[in-house]
């Protein structure tokens, strides 16, 4: 990659759900580090340690990072259980020690498996997807806001009520937020109830958040990447049945899964000159797998 090509050069990413070298946490943190971005990521790998396809290596996945930085940027990382609001601030408190700012914000991280049909839900299993996937991405959306304004707001808004723009903002270099959905709109998601409606409400509010954000100067789109290999499609470690999987696979238009480098250069493409005009979408990157 060339000096021209890194336009993320003095700008900081916090990347959310970077603890698997196969994960889209990874790739992303990577390309942006690849862009010239310094970067700071989270991890929790006792989540990964209860799936099928298990932990990394987290010393080897901060180095895979690390090995992408480009020039002076550097990165940091940092354990968090964004299920909880107090790690949620300090994650973030942490992020921006590293190098004074976090200019862009990626919510990767996600809750998966331990899941149900309709007829499995409970108050807890709502609950538990709804904190983890839901919650803490609006919650870590609203410190990063906060960190571009004067002084907290001293009162809640009422509906309809808008922020004052005080001076044109650039889109170039505004900062900018990335969501993580599924693409539940585009069809079911059998046995996975609690998921999906925790990942939905993130599509279904992104315009309004958006809007909100707008007016301070800030950027959110949303990316649905369709099903990307992250390790829980293979045969060795996935939770679902492989007959079942080899046909899908097979019914997808390229013949392939998304690979977790598919959706990283898209959130790279957003996040520099080139996609600076695009805003409150929710975007899908999916090979054409919602079209058959």
């Amino acid at each position: 990659m060339s000096i021209s090509d890194q336009h993320l050069t003095g700008r900081t990413a916090l990347v959310t759900g970077v603890s698997r070298r196969k994960g889209i946490g990874y790739a992303v943190a990577r390309q942006l580090a690849a862009l010239g971005a310094s970067v700071f990521t989270q991890h929790y790998a006792p989540h990964d340690a209860a799936t099928p396809w298990g932990a990394d290596d987290l010393d080897a996945v901060h180095a895979g990072v690390r090995e992408a930085l480009r020039g002076d940027a550097v990165a940091g990382s940092a354990g968090a259980d964004l299920r909880d609001p107090a790690q949620v601030d300090s994650l973030f408190d942490a992020a921006s020690a590293l190098t004074g700012s976090v200019d862009l914000l990626v919510c990767n991280h996600a809750r998966s498996g331990g899941d149900g049909s309709i007829l499995d839900m409970s108050p807890a299993a709502l609950d538990g997807f709804w904190e983890t996937n839901t919650r803490s991405t609006i919650l870590l959306t609203r410190r990063f806001a906060l960190q571009f304004l004067d002084a907290a707001p001293e009162a809640a808004a009422s509906p309809g009520e808008r922020q004052a723009r005080t001076a044109p903002s650039d889109p170039v270099t505004a900062p900018k937020v990335f969501w993580m959905t599924s693409g539940q709109q585009q069809g079911p998601m059998r046995g996975e109830v609690a998921y999906a409606a925790s990942k939905a409400a993130l599509a279904g509010v992104t315009a309004t958040v958006a809007a909100e954000l707008l007016d301070l100067g800030i950027v959110l789109n949303t990316v649905n990447p369709g099903p990307v290999n992250t390790g829980y499609l293979d045969p060795g470690s996935t939770d679902r049945p492989l007959e079942e999987l080899e046909a899908w696979k097979a019914a997808t238009p390229f013949g392939r899964w998304g690979e977790p480098t598919d959706p990283a250069r898209l959130i790279g493409w957003l996040a520099g000159p080139a996609g600076s005009w695009v805003v409150g979408q929710v975007i899908t990157t999916d090979g054409g797998f919602s079209l058959q």
